[in-house]
């Protein structure tokens, strides 16, 4: 008997994963409910096949080690836009990244945090590159 990954076995089946971790983070005034995405597994799949993103909820990428991060939207049906987050909290630079893409989008910097959201949330919420997001796990 093959035992697959859940994370694969959703993967496999075209659907987004669920029950993940969930975190408050603060930007500013602004409160995220990010789900937590910290194994290889849970980051390979990230947001994919996901139709709808709800306000103020993303996805939190975390590493073991800062590394430059790339991140692209294969099977990601949603645009998203990703910060790339140093340990102190920082953010380092943003993308914006088209739905349905290979193009690579990466840290500006080694970085242990990646967080995506529904494209133009930082924007529209006067979030940039500099400042610090508080909650980091």
């Amino acid at each position: 008997m093959l035992v697959v990954p859940a994370a694969q076995a959703q993967v496999a089946q075209g659907s987004p994963q669920t029950g993940l971790p969930v975190v408050a983070l603060t930007a500013g005034i602004h409160v995220i409910r990010a789900e937590i995405a910290s194994t290889e597994d849970t980051r390979r799949l990230g947001l994919m096949h996901r139709q709808s993103l709800p306000d103020n909820n993303g996805m939190l990428f975390i590493f073991e080690q800062p590394e430059v991060q790339c991140f692209w939207m294969r099977n990601t049906p949603l645009p998203l836009s990703i910060a790339f987050i140093a340990d102190d909290g920082a953010i380092v630079n943003m993308a914006d990244m088209a739905p349905q893409t290979d193009t690579p989008h990466c840290s500006a910097q080694p970085v242990r945090y990646a967080l995506e959201m529904a494209q133009g949330w930082f924007e529209s919420h006067g979030i940039a590159a500099g400042l610090r997001l508080g909650g980091l796990p």
